[in-house]
């Protein structure tokens, strides 16, 4: 399933901190914790607990906090379906890269090991 401009442009408008909140309730209720949820956060986008913090804060968008972000060199291995959508066959990079947070914290709430999520070569 391909994604649309209309989309594209309502990911790339939506605050991080709308996000977040969520974030954190499926992974605590998956028994997983908010550092847990972090260390994910921090391996994709290379942003510490302060930084992260900031964005939430300053009610950044996923664009601006994307734009800011340093994505894992591995982050490309991050593949499967997530809210419908085949992450491999995504082709707008932003809407991309907030698939894969989506796709992490999906596999810590599953209970995947950190050392799965953590892709590495």
């Amino acid at each position: 399933m391909k994604t649309t401009p209309k989309h594209d442009e309502r990911i790339a408008k939506m605050t991080f901190a709308s996000v977040y909140p969520h974030y954190v309730t499926k992974v605590e209720k998956k028994g997983r914790t908010q550092d847990e949820l972090q260390t994910v956060i921090t391996w994709l986008t290379g942003f510490d607990n302060n930084q992260t913090q900031e964005y939430i804060d300053s009610k950044a968008t996923f664009e601006t906090f994307f734009s800011h972000a340093t994505l894992n060199e591995n982050a490309h291995l991050i593949k499967g379906v997530i809210c419908g959508y085949r992450i491999e066959e995504i082709e707008t990079p932003l809407t991309k890269h907030v698939r894969y947070l989506d796709k992490l914290v999906d596999e810590l709430a599953k209970g995947r090991k950190m050392e799965k999520i953590l892709r590495s070569a």
